[in-house]
């Protein structure tokens, strides 16, 4: 499952012609934020999604403005999600709350709305919040059944480095008629010794390049 834009060979030859000049700092930008809720609207999942089978909460850490509700409620209708968020992106996105979907700015308040969590879920969120140790720390402390990490950069000593997108990248898929500018972010790697002694209250159940899936032992 995949929700990262396809770039065409003809976006990729424009983008090394006509590199944008306007550079957007971090994720609290208006412009981003107003991105990725726009692709989430527009956004219609086709894919299915066997993680979510029989799961009835979820806490999606760096969840944006719930794309992956969108695709979570396709296999679980009556799934409950709660999306931990910066603040900027909460408050944009709180107008598509439900009585299933809510927003948050903190971890403690979604994980109280949910009570118990089947599933904690974070795809590519870790490595850009400001103390990835500690937050780490805090979302192992959930106890949540499931731990799903996806996207993460875990290196074998922390690096800190600023990386660059384009704003059209960020949200799933492509939205025709955006502006084309690029967002820089800082980021910091997880140490993978680190990283897996967090989870010692878990079994590591499966695992790829950059992604883990942990079962409460």
């Amino acid at each position: 499952m995949s929700t990262e834009p396809k770039i065409s060979l003809y976006r990729r030859i424009r983008r090394r012609l006509f590199r944008p000049s306007e550079i957007l700092g971090g994720y609290e930008q208006s412009e981003l934020i107003e991105t990725v809720f726009r692709k989430t609207v527009a956004f219609e999942p086709t894919d299915d999604w066997p993680l979510v089978a029989e799961v009835s909460s979820v806490l999606d850490f760096g969840g944006g403005c719930g794309l992956h509700y969108k695709l979570a409620e396709r296999r679980s209708p009556g799934i409950r999600w709660a999306v931990v968020e910066t603040p900027g992106m909460v408050a944009r996105a709180s107008e598509l709350a439900t009585e299933r979907l809510r927003f948050f700015s903190d971890i403690d308040s979604a994980a109280a709305w949910l009570g118990e969590i089947d599933l904690m879920h974070s795809n590519s969120a870790l490595q850009y919040t400001p103390d990835p140790p500690a937050t780490l720390k805090r979302l192992c402390g959930l106890n949540a059944r499931t731990m799903y990490w996806a996207r993460l950069w875990l290196t074998d000593r922390v690096r800190r480095e600023t990386q660059t997108s384009y704003l059209s990248d960020n949200g799933p898929r492509a939205l025709v008629g955006l502006p084309e500018k690029l967002v820089r972010y800082d980021r910091t790697s997880v140490m993978e010794a680190d990283f897996l002694a967090a989870h010692s209250s878990y079994v590591l159940r499966d695992r790829g390049p950059d992604w883990f899936c942990f079962a409460l032992s």
